[in-house]
């Protein structure tokens, strides 16, 4: 049935005002399918080339090939690139896709003129990105089982880890995105400034005893370093403390639970200008 044929059908305003995210999420999905060949050439792609070319390549050089914590390089940084993934395909759906809900399409303006909240909004945005990131830890996860780096349900592990670091840097982004309203270059900043800076310095290569003192500090605040150190315990039983452990979920949970509720007040403060 074509749309212009197709009856108008009642819209129930307590049915939206209750599960109004649900319709965000409809929405980005459909937005999604506009480009998922190039989210699936590169989530499969991607995967087996970061692991060939680092873990098996700059691994041989990386203590002589005797490895680190007591496993290979490869099987060290293999967390670390599932949870890098998760952490930079969630800042960017919240940067540009969030900046052009406001500023672009104005789809947040118009959700707002139905019974949905802004803190609806902000909760079906992030689920769909949780949707959007989910794809890429299957396929590096594969990709970790294809190369043999650990068992199977170790391995999957890693999903619900990337899953929450993904909620807790998607939210960061989105509260302070959602309050730029124009882009002289900012936007650009999340990624070059933020992103490869966290990772690059949150102990994702090497152990981050390694680093110097002075730049230890970006890995304790990074949510990245977090993840991979779980990410890690649950590959291989990395060698860490059990009450850190539970510092590393808590930092993880809190941050999403903190800045979800302080993007849910941008968005207010925003649409009801």
């Amino acid at each position: 049935m074509s749309l212009a044929t197709r009856p108008m059908t009642a819209v129930d305003p307590r049915r939206v005002a209750r599960w109004g995210w649900l319709g965000v999420v409809h929405h980005q999905l459909r937005l999604m399918r506009l480009y998922l060949p190039t989210m699936l050439l590169t989530g499969i792609g991607s995967p087996f080339l970061y692991l060939l070319g680092l873990g098996l390549g700059l691994g041989v050089l990386v203590d002589g090939g005797s490895g680190i914590e007591g496993v290979d390089y490869i099987v060290f940084v293999a967390p670390a690139l599932v949870m890098a993934t998760a952490m930079q395909t969630a800042a960017q759906e919240n940067t540009y896709g969030v900046f052009g809900g406001f500023k672009w399409s104005n789809i947040f303006t118009a959700m707002r003129l139905t019974p949905m909240s802004p803190g609806q909004m902000a909760f079906g945005f992030q689920v769909s990105t949780l949707l959007r990131v989910t794809p890429m830890l299957v396929f590096y996860c594969l990709a970790v089982m294809v190369f043999g780096l650990g068992h199977p349900l170790r391995v999957l592990l890693l999903i619900p880890i990337g899953l929450l670091l993904a909620f807790a840097v998607g939210f960061t982004v989105m509260a302070w995105v959602a309050g730029q309203k124009d882009d002289r270059g900012q936007l650009s900043f999340v990624e070059r400034f933020v992103i490869l800076p966290l990772t690059l310095f949150s102990g994702s290569y090497f152990p981050l005893e390694t680093l110097p003192g002075y730049l230890q500090p970006i890995g304790w605040v990074s949510p990245l370093w977090h993840a991979a150190e779980l990410g890690r315990v649950a590959l291989y039983s990395a060698p860490v403390p059990g009450w850190l452990v539970a510092v590393h979920v808590a930092y993880l949970a809190v941050l999403a639970l903190v800045m979800g509720l302080i993007a849910a007040r941008v968005f207010r403060g925003r649409l009801d200008q």
